[in-house]
């Protein structure tokens, strides 16, 4: 039986080189007009397709390959009755079929983009052609960067055939099932929505041992720093609940940076440590190995067997510090994973285990990348009971030259960088949270608390004081307005003189005239607008 392929693809770059190997492999190839026309210039020998379905393309190129005769050689099976009625009915068996679709993402994302532009850049053909092709068991190849993978594979005389074809076609169906989801969203106008993605990562178990199996999965975004591009270079696969503190990590640290890049125009050094994914301590600051004590510093006792994630390289002296700085002499610290650009090579050495090593995970665009365009801005879904909840992401940036930001009294330049660095842990801290922040580092995280005023007893009694923090001077904010000034009291008690937060309570005046009489320097910013709930 002749060997046949189908080409029909809208960018032809690499093209010529794939049939080009078929041809040495002895396959015949059809190709479509474009297509075609690339291939015969280039002095491959193909057939066009309108050869096979009586006549040339019509409407504008809309009918092509929707024919039956090309589908009937991709549908027919591999038996014999239907070989003998292909054979009478002069259609070539098509035994693998190399499609890519019109880039309908990049024409809905145009900002010049029209219903009719969209409708013209909507294949109909290609996903036909894949979901046949899969259907029939033949070889697809939807994804140019697995042309040479397919190439490598006819030459070793196909080993493991239906495993190999069955991965293609779930491929295939994968990318038509993105493509016309993408394309029912743009029509609906945002009323259908879902999520397709691949599994990149499997899990020994989900948050619980008992809850198995568990993965993750990427729906192939190009973000650079997207969960399945941070790479373990050390270390076990991270953990389903490593996974969900890396994910808050890269909320944190982006915030961070974000907020200093748009106040200051430049990011310092940046560590946080996380623990269930609460920043438990977190620093900024010009030397690498300050800013290492500084985030170990935050909570002592926390950060012990949690994650680390830095945007600088981690060398041997910040190694050394994360595990022993402030510990017993011949004690070393436990950490569960260090997130960072770069490693030095050696430094493993320094965070070995006596279980298992510390994981070592690395994504150089935390180096590179981080800054103000660095915040997640793809929608955020969340799972609930018959469905999934989906809003925009959460990309507020503090400004403190916001003109809505009501500033009852000035903070100095270094206090605003502790009001910087406060906005963005507290920010992605669950709520209800007060964060204090001192000298540039993280003393009390009070995350998750039903009344404000308990968020600011947590933060202060026991999360700074339990860890032998001065609380004297530091900044404070509040992820939302204080409904009462019982807040605020516990705050003023604690020393502290800066307060950040919202404003559209009842009591605001009270808050304000309280926190004249103390002393406290005050920054307001509509509820409305800059509210800094998280994790619900």
């Amino acid at each position: 039986m002749k060997k046949t392929a189908l080409i029909s693809v809208f960018n032809k770059k690499g093209i010529v080189d794939f049939a080009n190997q078929l041809k040495e492999l002895g396959w015949d190839i059809i190709a479509s007009g474009g297509t075609f026309k690339t291939l015969t210039e280039a002095g491959i020998k193909a057939k066009d397709v309108a050869s096979i379905v009586g006549g040339k393309a019509i409407l504008g190129h809309r009918v092509v390959t929707l024919s039956r005769e090309v589908h009937a050689g991709l549908l027919a099976r591999d038996i014999n009755e239907d070989h003998q009625e292909l054979k009478q009915l002069g259609i070539p068996w098509i035994g693998l079929v190399c499609v890519d679709l019109y880039p309908l993402k990049e024409e809905i994302n145009n900002p010049k983009a029209t219903t009719e532009s969209v409708i013209e850049k909507t294949d109909i053909g290609g996903p036909t052609l894949l979901r046949s092709a899969a259907k029939g068991q033949r070889i697809v190849v939807c994804d140019p960067n697995d042309r040479q993978l397919v190439i490598d594979w006819l030459k070793q005389e196909e080993p493991n055939r239906n495993e190999f074809i069955t991965q293609l076609a779930a491929k295939a169906e994968k990318v038509v099932a993105d493509y016309c989801l993408t394309s029912a969203r743009f029509h609906s106008q945002g009323n259908n929505e879902g999520v397709i993605a691949e599994k990149v990562l499997t899990c020994k178990y989900g948050e619980n041992a008992w809850q198995t199996p568990a993965a993750l999965f990427s729906h192939g975004s190009d973000d650079p720093l997207a969960l399945d591009k941070f790479k373990v270079i050390a270390g076990t696969d991270p953990s389903y609940n490593n996974l969900c503190d890396i994910h808050r990590l890269v909320q944190t640290v982006t915030h961070i940076a974000a907020a200093f890049d748009l106040n200051r125009g430049k990011i310092p050094n940046i560590a946080v440590g996380v623990k269930h994914g609460n920043a438990c301590g977190a620093a900024v600051g010009s030397d690498k190995n300050e800013v290492i004590k500084n985030m170990v510093n935050g909570d002592k006792r926390a950060i012990f067997g949690g994650l680390v994630i830095t945007n600088f390289e981690i060398d041997q002296e910040t190694a050394q510090t994360l595990i022993s700085y402030n510990m017993p002499e011949g004690e070393q610290r436990i950490l569960d994973g260090i997130i960072a650009p770069s490693f030095v090579d050696g430094v493993n050495s320094f965070l070995e285990r006596k279980t298992g090593k510390c994981r070592l995970i690395e994504n150089k665009a935390l180096g590179s990348e981080l800054g103000q365009k660095s915040l997640d801005s793809t929608s955020a879904f969340r799972y609930v009971r018959g469905g999934f909840l989906a809003q925009p992401n959460f990309t507020f940036v503090l400004d403190l030259n916001d003109p809505d930001l009501e500033k009852v009294t000035q903070a100095t330049e270094r206090q605003e960088n502790n009001i910087l660095l406060a906005w963005a842990i507290g920010s992605t801290s669950n709520s209800n949270t007060v964060t204090l922040i001192r000298d540039g580092y993280l003393i009390g995280n009070g995350t998750g608390q039903q009344d404000r005023v308990g968020c600011c007893k947590l933060a202060v009694n026991l999360r700074a004081k339990d860890a032998g923090h001065d609380t004297n001077g530091a900044v404070a904010y509040s992820d939302s307005f204080f409904p009462f000034v019982d807040g605020p009291e516990v705050l003023a008690e604690a020393g502290i003189k800066v307060i950040l937060a919202s404003k559209g309570s009842i009591r605001d005046q009270e808050v304000i005239d309280f926190c004249k009489s103390k002393g406290i320097i005050l920054y307001l910013i509509p509820d409305k607008k800059a509210r800094g709930f998280f994790g619900h």
